[in-house]
């Protein structure tokens, strides 16, 4: 069968749910909770997995950081029969309340990403598919895991000069959290007719400086762990869900 040119894989993977990561190190860890992986390729950020959880076939792939090579992941995986996606990320949180290690369960997203503007007007809505928000819901529920379903912002840098002026304006509008790769999954996934959905975990407060909580994650702080370890938890128990219910 025919390889995606960037992702390296073909149709003969015969799976229709994956995992999305945008660090392959994450890839690492979805791995350990999946029956018989196998790794399929490892081309640029793209790192793929092959395993079964409750004997449900997934693909965890690694997008990277941003919106354009999260957008060649979406397209490449439609081209090879996958009809499910389901973001596990990382994100800085807007809003005082929210901690590190808690998730967010995006239902939208605030189009910051360039990405989405080269594929549709500004108007069209980056939204999650709804069968995929409320089974991710309904999986974080059952843990009892501190979560919170709202609006984030999808942005392309971290490094601009207006970065705080825009991250208060957009925190004064109620948004939960920002990320790099969300809203251009629900784009164009959307545009596809693809199921999209994500779960980010808290890795920076509203008051810290983005650069010391990146590296707090980076040498492992505990909470950021468990919360990865919770939001891959809840992903593959939603794709479950939502093959049982299919």
């Amino acid at each position: 069968m025919t390889l995606q040119p960037h992702i390296r894989c073909s149709k003969d993977l015969s799976v229709e749910f994956a995992i999305l990561a945008g660090d392959p190190k994450r890839i690492d860890h979805i791995q350990s909770f999946l029956q018989n992986p196998q790794e399929i390729s490892y081309n640029r950020e793209y790192k793929s997995v092959l395993g079964y959880y409750k004997e449900l076939k997934i693909l965890a792939l690694s997008t990277g950081i941003g919106g354009p090579s999260m957008a060649i992941a979406v397209e490449e995986l439609k081209n090879i029969g996958i009809q499910t996606l389901i973001r596990v990320g990382s994100a800085g949180a807007l809003q005082k309340n929210l901690q590190i290690g808690n998730l967010i369960l995006p239902y939208s997203a605030v189009r910051e990403d360039g990405t989405g503007n080269m594929y549709v007007l500004p108007s069209y809505p980056a939204t999650a598919h709804p069968d995929v928000f409320l089974a991710l819901k309904k999986c974080a529920e059952s843990i009892n895991y501190p979560h919170f379903p709202g609006i984030i912002r999808s942005h392309d840098s971290f490094y601009t000069d207006e970065e705080e002026k825009l991250c208060n304006y957009w925190k004064e509008k109620g948004i939960l959290a920002s990320d790099m790769e969300t809203a251009t999954l629900f784009i164009v996934g959307g545009l596809r007719g693809l199921r999209t959905g994500s779960i980010l975990n808290i890795v920076v407060e509203s008051e810290n400086e983005v650069q010391t909580g990146i590296n707090n994650y980076v040498n492992q702080e505990r909470t950021a762990i468990l919360g990865e370890k919770k939001e891959i938890e809840i992903a593959l128990e939603a794709c479950w869900l939502l093959n049982k219910n299919k």
